[in-house]
């Protein structure tokens, strides 16, 4: 195993699961757990695995079992966890899964999303719920006239887009989280979506929306643009892009076709129509990390994809996030939050009064120097992702592996890609045709824009 230089104890999640299978299959009388997780749809997600026989190493099938179950409520998002195996497990990912417990944060965001709250319900192997999936027609749509809105936490990105050109195209600054009044966003987004449709000579025949957040039915439900707004205005967060285009429709006088979509699925679909090709899974590491993905027919999973608060790294003394309270995860491995832990275990002492983004920029611009420990961190983060991308391979079918996002940009960017591709080939030959890319000069350009708004068919 090649270990990442500045974090030697790191321990991949893929390699302690390879570990854990080997040892289980020395057992004759091993233990099956089967677990399904339930959305918004009855959509439901099933995966089966083996553990240790009862009594071996109890604690052991415990940890293993509450990782993959979290694992998988990232992935794909649920309300209902299903478990059939033995009991103790069951008993155990109940009480995990409850208020004030251990995954507490999960537990609570689950069941703001879902709008029902998050049950943990014990089975028989006969009557867990079996896999059902959905695969969604999105994107690909450029006839006629069309905006492209791409909401973020510092400017929002308008496109007016004709049979598939973009015609205009700005970005408008704004301060959303630092705005109580729900109104101020309703005013912003109504205004920027009237100037593109004043651009498309006064009417538009689709929008699309790019937006940041957990997005179920066109809604916001989690999203960090309206972190200031009031709880008691949470329907009103709810009915943001919904609102806004009515209100358009009403002064234009017919349907506007719309959709809503994660802005990491649209930079994948962006991917997609770029490469003309599927199986497309973008990366963004920024604040965060960012992850969408197109699947092997062209379309969206419906699944949530936030894997910023997906285990990457099983050691149970890895830094914990400050917002999900769980060690390991991924924000602190893919975003700027991941170079600058690493900063001090390369030397590097970052002036504390500084932005984290201004943290980034120092530690990038020493590596554009030649400093030998900023190379070293950005070495040690395309280890990371060499070893979590075939973890991900478990989730998803991943034939084309776009990274962006600041972290990734200038020279740091190139040697993450490098790392990563060799680790890759090295360590995981089953995955070695992964096409691991940075975004063409078309994606960087006009790809999300045109991604955006060709979200929905013109079908009104």
């Amino acid at each position: 195993m090649r270990k990442p230089i500045l974090e030697p104890e790191f321990k991949p999640a893929i390699i302690e699961l390879r570990n854990f299978e080997n040892e289980v299959n020395k057992f004759k009388n091993k233990e099956h757990v089967v677990v399904s997780v339930e959305r918004a749809g009855g959509y439901i997600y099933r995966r089966e695995f083996d553990i240790l026989p009862k009594g071996i190493d109890d604690e052991r099938n415990i940890f293993i079992v509450e990782r993959l179950i979290k694992c998988i409520l990232w992935v794909v998002g649920g309300y209902k966890i299903y478990i059939a195996g033995p009991h103790y497990i069951y008993e155990k990912i109940k009480e995990f899964y409850s208020p004030n417990k251990l995954r507490d944060f999960d537990f609570h965001f689950m069941s703001t999303v879902f709008e029902k709250e998050m049950e943990v319900i014990e089975c028989s192997y006969e009557d867990i719920p079996n896999q059902k999936s959905s695969s969604i027609p999105i994107g690909g749509h450029l006839e006629g006239r069309r905006i492209g809105f791409d909401v973020g936490g510092s400017d929002i990105k308008v496109s007016a887009v004709v049979d598939g050109k973009v015609i205009d195209s700005k970005e408008i600054v704004w301060l959303p989280k630092l705005n109580e009044d729900i109104n101020y966003h309703y005013d912003f987004f109504y205004k920027a979506m009237k100037d593109a449709v004043d651009v498309l000579g006064g009417d538009v025949d689709a929008i699309g929306i790019s937006a940041a957040g957990v997005i179920v039915e066109n809604k916001p439900m989690v999203s960090s643009i309206f972190i200031k707004v009031p709880k008691e205005n949470f329907d009103l967060v709810k009915g943001a892009y919904i609102n806004t285009v009515h209100r358009l429709e009403k002064e234009l006088g017919h349907k506007i076709p719309f959709e809503v979509a994660n802005d990491g699925d649209v930079t994948a679909l962006a991917g997609a129509i770029d490469l003309k090709d599927n199986c497309v899974l973008g990366i963004a590491m920024g604040t965060s990390e960012a992850v969408g993905y197109v699947d092997e027919h062209g379309n969206l999973t419906g699944w949530f994809s936030e894997l910023a608060f997906m285990p990457v790294d099983f050691n149970k003394n890895a830094e914990v996030d400050e917002w999900s309270k769980d060690f390991g995860v991924g924000c602190k491995y893919f975003s700027q939050d991941a170079v600058i832990k690493l900063a001090p275990k390369a030397g590097i002492v970052l002036d504390e009064s500084l932005t984290l983004a201004d943290k980034l920029k120092v530690v990038q611009k020493l590596h554009e120097e030649g400093h030998e420990g900023a190379k070293q961190i950005f070495e040690s983060i395309g280890v990371y992702l060499a070893y979590t991308i075939a973890f991900y391979a478990e989730f998803y079918k991943i034939k084309h592996l776009i990274l962006l996002g600041r972290v990734t940009s200038n020279k740091g960017g190139e040697v993450i890609l490098k790392v990563a591709k060799e680790t890759l080939e090295k360590e995981f030959p089953e995955y070695r045709d992964i096409d691991i890319r940075m975004p063409s000069d078309f994606m960087r350009r006009l790809g999300q824009s045109i991604a955006a708004a060709s979200l929905t068919e013109n079908k009104a």
